[in-house]
């Protein structure tokens, strides 16, 4: 795995963490396909039960390096080939979809400036605990593109149609509690506090029923855009599933005993 990507498990979590700091981890080839590659991986390792993104330095990520980018673009121009935009099917798509589809839930912890598809992938992650100092900008139109990881469905989903339309056709810095305000935002503290806050919220979603939080995930995803019946539908097969797991079992049991559950994750 390339050193502008860092993984590490401990107890059950998983911190994946964007490490160009010089960069402000902008999104040069080879940390877009590290960062895929360890979110892929923390998705299929059972004994890793909740997911940390999180950036080093002054930003969480700027999205893509522009100047790689201006680099494949010429080398486009001069083969007659559009191979650099590839890089939406290729790393940005399945970086989202690993964020948004691991059956385990992902925390982003947003330290700094989160912009174009760097904003996305906090979008898609489950909970943003985000710095004060922090803030986020769509940025794809002051550079003539498009919306892009995952943002033209998330984003709506997470302000409404009106004001994703007004952040993606005026991109600027929302500020964290702007965030906040808007929906953007979970949980806004001090710069200071940010790691160590960001990895509590997530530590305590290791340590919870994380089936449950799977299904939570797929609920939620799949009621998005169909009609209430099937969202019903959708949670009844789900909760029969939860409920006939061990980890329902646990939380029952300790219920009545007033104790504290300890699930397994199963």
């Amino acid at each position: 795995m390339a050193d502008s990507v860092l993984y590490e498990v401990t107890d059950g979590l998983a911190t994946i963490t964007l490490n160009r700091p010089d960069a402000m981890n902008a999104l040069n080839t080879d940390t877009k396909a590290a960062l895929r590659d360890a979110l892929q991986r923390a998705g299929a390792d059972a004994a890793v039960r909740a997911v940390l993104l999180i950036g080093t330095g002054r930003a969480f990520c700027v999205g893509q390096d522009l100047k790689e980018h201006v680099e494949s673009l010429a080398a486009d121009r001069e083969n007659g080939t559009g191979s650099t935009m590839t890089t939406v099917k290729e790393h940005y798509n399945p970086i989202v979809t690993a964020i948004a589809g691991m059956p385990k839930p992902v925390v982003a912890g947003v330290n700094g400036v989160a912009a174009g598809a760097g904003a996305g992938f906090a979008f898609a992650a489950d909970y943003r605990v985000v710095a004060d100092t922090a803030a986020f900008n769509t940025s794809f139109a002051g550079v003539a593109l498009t919306a892009d990881s995952g943002v033209s469905w998330t984003l709506p989903r997470l302000v409404g149609h009106s004001r994703a339309s007004d952040l993606l056709l005026f991109p600027r810095n929302v500020p964290a509690q702007e965030a906040y305000e808007l929906g953007i935002a979970n949980k806004v503290v001090p710069a200071a506090e940010l790691a160590a806050e960001a990895t509590a919220v997530a530590r305590r979603l290791a340590e919870g029923p994380t089936g449950a939080y799977a299904a939570i995930k797929e609920c939620l995803a799949y009621g998005a855009g169909r009609p209430l019946t099937e969202a019903l539908a959708k949670e009844d097969e789900l909760q029969t599933r939860a409920g006939a797991s061990e980890d329902h079992g646990i939380a029952v049991d300790a219920f009545l005993k007033k104790e504290k559950p300890r699930f397994v994750g199963r």
